[in-house]
């Protein structure tokens, strides 16, 4: 686990596994007297990294989150709860409906990458009752607020978050410089296409970005990515399997995504 602070209210916390990003966002300080109240949105993936997590905010002088974010309902960014139990969780409505619509959806998902890589948890993943969040909209913290953008296409669910005083986006599984576009649960490569056009304007307010599963990029870099990937999905709605992936996104790996992406782009949607 890597932790990485981007602002003076902003600590991204990078996971071993599936370069999976978790993010502190503090509220911002009008003056000394001021409650520094903690968002943590997303969450790291291994074991040791959740038990961890709450000691690395103490250290880095961020209160324990007041509340837990989801930016999506893939089961590897609900796992906030698993470091902080207790802790209220706040999602998109989209999410919270696609939580209800398939309830221990994550929990058999966390059970099978568990099983799969030999991995023992202190205690079951509980999400509660989430809160079902309005998007577009704000999210107070402090004296501060959060932009919550809608993001659709990866899944049918989700958000971005615009930290505006910190100059940072949280894409969600957008925007990655090391994993294709790819179409989870009810994903569409033209919600996808508008997705990232409803994201280009708001890159234009920052300076960095920090997709679910890469490396933090800054502005430049990011609209680089938004380019190439409606390249990708314009390629893949017009060609199929023969869409070009994007440059430096070429391995086996995300030539199998690739195909995964052919296959669900050729079934029938309900």
């Amino acid at each position: 686990m890597r932790a990485v602070s981007l602002h003076r209210d902003v600590i991204v916390v990078t996971s071993a596994l599936l370069h999976l990003n978790c993010v502190a966002v503090r509220a911002p300080a009008q003056d000394a007297a001021d409650a520094e109240e903690t968002l943590l949105i997303d969450s790291p993936v291994l074991p040791e990294e959740l038990e961890l997590l709450p000691s690395l905010l103490e250290q880095a002088g961020f209160a324990a989150p007041s509340g837990l974010l989801a930016t999506h309902g893939d089961w590897d960014h609900l796992l906030g709860p698993l470091a902080f139990p207790g802790t209220p969780l706040g999602a998109p409505e989209s999410t919270v409906e696609r939580l209800a619509a398939d309830p221990g959806a994550a929990q058999r998902a966390l059970r099978a990458f568990d099983e799969e890589l030999y991995l023992r948890r202190g205690r079951p993943l509980s999400l509660g009752s989430p809160q079902g969040l309005p998007v577009p909209g704000r999210c107070e913290i402090g004296r501060g607020e959060l932009e919550l953008h809608a993001t659709a296409g990866h899944t049918a669910d989700g958000m971005a978050v615009l930290v505006p005083w910190a100059g940072v986006l949280l894409a969600g599984d957008y925007l990655s410089s090391i994993e294709i576009p790819t179409l989870g649960d009810g994903g569409d490569a033209a919600q996808y296409m508008a997705t990232l056009e409803r994201l280009r304007p708001e890159l234009e307010r920052v300076e960095h970005v920090v997709a679910g599963h890469g490396p933090v990029l800054e502005r430049e870099r990011a609209l680089g990515v938004l380019e190439e990937d409606l390249v990708y999905l314009r390629g893949l709605l017009e060609e199929g399997e023969r869409a070009e992936l994007p440059p430096a996104r070429r391995s086996r790996e995300q030539r199998r995504l690739h195909a995964q992406n052919v296959g669900l782009r050729a079934s029938p949607r309900s």
